[in-house]
Formats: C-alpha cells, sequence, structure tokens
C-alpha cells in the first residue's frame, strides 16, 4: 500500500511486516482484521500499551516508554484527580443534556472565563470532528456563504463535512467543491522575493498570507461560491508546526472579515497550555475568534469537545436549528473535563509548558550542531517540530525521519510526524512532561541519531 496521507500512512504499521513480528503481537495485529482495513497502527513493530502513568506508558512485557506526542492525555496519563471526579460521577448518574444538571453549566461557566468576553456562549460535543462540523454549519448560517479555506495539509475531522476540510486525509480523500487550500505557511522554505518568508518579519509573513486569503476567495466568486469562513488552528500542526512569529494571523483574520467570513479557530492541538504564553492557542496571535473549537486535551482521553462562539455569530444557526448531541456534555465527561482545567491552574500546566518546553527545545537544537540531519527546529511550549533534513539542504528526508521514529520507539520513546512531506518530528507530549523527561529524550534521541549515523 503506498503511503497516501500524511498523518494516517506515514509510519502506520502494514500487513507485510508482520512476518517480523514475535508472535503474540502477529496474533493481535491478525486479529485487528476484525475492525476493518481503515484503521491505522503506529510502527513497523506496533507497540501493547497496557498502563500509563504521567508522561510514561507500559508495554504488555513491562517495558517503560517516554510518551513525546499525546496530547489527548493532556494532564498525563492516569491523573488520579481526573480519575477520583470521573469515577464519583460515573457511580452517581450518567444522562444526556436534555435534563438539567449542574456539572455542564459549571463548567461552561469557567472554560469560558478562560475566553476573550466576546466569546460568550458554548455548545458541547464528544469528537473535534463534530466540533469542527457544528462551527462550519454555524459560520455558513451566520454568513450566508458556503466557502470555507484551509492550508494544504490541514486536518480537521472525520465527519462526511469535515473529511472535505481535511487535505491531510490524503489523495484518496475527495474535497469539497466548495472549499479551496492555501500554502502551508512554511517559514523554513517560502520565499517571495528571493527572501525567506520569516525573515521579513510579522507584518510581511502576514501580508504574503493574507495575499493567499484574498486569492483564495477571489476564485470561489469566480465560481458562485461565497465566503464563509477560515477554517484554521494557530499553530497549523499538521501542516508541520509553524507558531511563529506570533501575531503575523492578524493581518490573515482581517482579510478574512474584510472578506465576509469567520474564523473558526481549531484549539484541539494548541490550545489548553499547550503552547505555554496562554491558555489558548490563539492568544500568542493577539486576535479574537469569532468560533473556537477544542475536543482532544479537555477531559484527558473522555470524548469531550467544545464549539464557543460569539453570541452574535451562533445567533442565525443557534435559533433555526435544534441541536442535541447524546453524550456531548454528559456529567461524567464534565466532571473529568472540570478536573483537567483544576489541575491546570493548580499544577500550572501553562508554567511547565514555558519553562519544559524551552528546556526542551534547546536540548535539541544542541544536537542540531552534532547531527546534520537535523534542519528547522521550531516550536512554542511544549509542541516542538523538528524537521529532517538532507545534510547541506533544506531538503525534506523522509526516509531518515521514518528511520528515527523506528529507533526512538526501539530506544523506548514514542513520537510521531507531520507536515506534507512526513519528514518532521512531531513533538508534542503531555503537559505534565519534566526536564527528566527532556534528559530522556535527548539521550535516546542522540543514541538513536547515532546509531543510524546520521
Amino acid at each position: 500500500m503506498a503511503t497516501r496521507s500524511t498523518i494516517m500512512d506515514t509510519n502506520s504499521f502494514r500487513p507485510e511486516m508482520a512476518q517480523n513480528l514475535d508472535p503474540k503481537t502477529r496474533r493481535l495485529t491478525e486479529e485487528r482484521d476484525v475492525l476493518g482495513p481503515a484503521y491505522r497502527l503506529f510502527y513497523r513493530n506496533p507497540v501493547h500499551l497496557v498502563k500509563g502513568l504521567g508522561s510514561h506508558v507500559w508495554d504488555a512485557d513491562g517495558i517503560e516508554y517516554l510518551d513525546v506526542y499525546n496530547n489527548v492525555a493532556s494532564v498525563g496519563h492516569c491523573h488520579p484527580r481526573v480519575v477520583d471526579a470521573m469515577t464519583r460521577q460515573a457511580s452517581q448518574l450518567n444522562t444526556h443534556t436534555r435534563y438539567l444538571h449542574e456539572n455542564i453549566l459549571n463548567y461552561a461557566q469557567d472554560i469560558l472565563s478562560t475566553m476573550p468576553s466576546e466569546i460568550d456562549q458554548i455548545m458541547f460535543q464528544c469528537t473535534g470532528s463534530e466540533a469542527n462540523d457544528l462551527a462550519v454549519r454555524v459560520a455558513q448560517a451566520y454568513t450566508g456563504g458556503e466557502g470555507v479555506i484551509v492550508t494544504h495539509e490541514a486536518y480537521h475531522g472525520n465527519s462526511a463535512l469535515t473529511s472535505k476540510l481535511s487535505p491531510a486525509l490524503g489523495t484518496a480523500q475527495t474535497l469539497g467543491l466548495t472549499m479551496r487550500m492555501i500554502p502551508t505557511p512554511d517559514t523554513y522554505r517560502l520565499t517571495v522575493g528571493g527572501r525567506n518568508l520569516s525573515d521579513g518579519g510579522v507584518q510581511d509573513f502576514g501580508e504574503w498570507m493574507a495575499g493567499e486569503i484574498r486569492k483564495a476567495v477571489a476564485d470561489m466568486n469566480r465560481h458562485g461560491i461565497a465566503f464563509a469562513a477560515f477554517l484554521a488552528d494557530s499553530i497549523f500542526s499538521s501542516d508541520g508546526v509553524y507558531p511563529d512569529p506570533a501575531g503575523y494571523l492578524k493581518p490573515v483574520i482581517d482579510a478574512v472579515h474584510e472578506l465576509g467570513g469567520v474564523w473558526i479557530a481549531d484549539e484541539v492541538q494548541p490550545g489548553f497550555t499547550r503552547t505555554g504564553d496562554a491558555f489558548w492557542g490563539f492568544e500568542r496571535q493577539g486576535i479574537v475568534p469569532d468560533l473556537v473549537t477544542s475536543g482532544k486535551p479537555m477531559a484527558n482521553g473522555l470524548p469531550t469537545s467544545l464549539m464557543a462562539a460569539r453570541h452574535e455569530v451562533l445567533e442565525p444557526f443557534a435559533a433555526s436549528i435544534p441541536y442535541f448531541n447524546t453524550f456531548g456534555g454528559n456529567p461524567v465527561c464534565m466532571a473529568a473535563a472540570q478536573a483537567v482545567l483544576d489541575v491546570m491552574r493548580d499544577e500550572d500546566t501553562m508554567g511547565n509548558a514555558k519553562r519544559v518546553g524551552k528546556v526542551f527545545k534547546d536540548a535539541v537544537v544542541q544536537l542540531q550542531f552534532l547531527h546534520p540531519c537535523i534542519g528547522d527546529v521550531r516550536g512554542a511550549g511544549l509542541y516542538i517540530g523538528c524537521e529532517i533534513v538532507k545534510p547541506g539542504s533544506n531538503e525534506p528526508d523522509q526516509v531518515s525521519a521514518l528511520n528515527i521514529l523506528e529507533t526512538l520507539r526501539s530506544n523506548h520513546i514514542l513520537t510521531s510526524v507531520c507536515g506534507r512531506y512526513g519528514n518532521i518530528l512531531k513533538l508534542r507530549p503531555p503537559l505534565v512532561f519534566n526536564e527528566n523527561d527532556v534528559d530522556w529524550f535527548a539521550d535516546g534521541f542522540s543514541k538513536t541519531l547515532d546509531d543510524l549515523k546520521l
């Protein structure tokens, strides 16, 4: 099977690899046939995990791994306060939102208090896909348009609507006829007039991207499509992690508004203190979105997501179409989400992301001097993208990146890749990652590069 999806297929297990597995692992991969062929496993030798705590996970043989990928367990695997909150609520009641319950109201007020005051209403779902799906529908009702703009390697979900707005799903995924893509804001490679965009500063970079928005909307208009929304996360995660220069999105969103659209800030990955600079990734850009979505980090692994909105943006949709999600906002998930929010405050995950993130990024940069395969190293807080390139150039080297991933796995470190070329190490650990974890990663990464002679 040829690689088709940058986020799903690049470092996935494939059936022809089974002959190299131990009998137990091979049996488990074969038994997954009951799930059908659409699912994917990481690694040529898949990991059979049975336990997790903090930033560490253990396999069925008791081997401990460092988790440098997981933003689902945002405050760490099996955080005791989250486990206790969900257990207590599950032992009392779990039902849907057509009955009154305080958990959803208390959490709604609390999570809205972390956002700008203009964002004042919120709805809950189970997945980021559902949240983005609803946000697009709300944007279309508000603007009267249908066209949505995304970036070249964006991933925004797997519903019928959001999968058509997710080019990262690959060549087999049909994209929407009313969507348009703009280039990845690749600060490492893109040049205009012979100058790297990042060298031009915030204004030049923002104006370039605003120009791409204008071109996309002009093309929509030529085809009789009215513009509705720009759907993007503020760190461009699946595109390859491009957090800087901070503030460059302001002229972009100004252009979106000028052209009659709204910005849907997909905060599934950059939100919840991940960048270390602010609770929400969009705050680094100095902009108030029209709609905000999030999912994975909210309840430490329980299916919970949100769509928050300016009330005037939500009104045309909500006043005419009733919305019901059987499990969205249920008492158990709201209890877990509240516990996550409490832990983030009490344990200062934002401060930890900023402090440890700097140590983490510096450690990767130090290895750059010894290993020419490491190109650009960029990030914000505990979200780092590390380019693997052919030495002496910025040419992507996917083969080496995948060999690094597999060797890191052999050295008991788990992460993944992203970006158009599948060559960018996506270093995005739980927010409780500490300096001892950084040392573990740096030692393992150094050993990996030495083993591969890269």
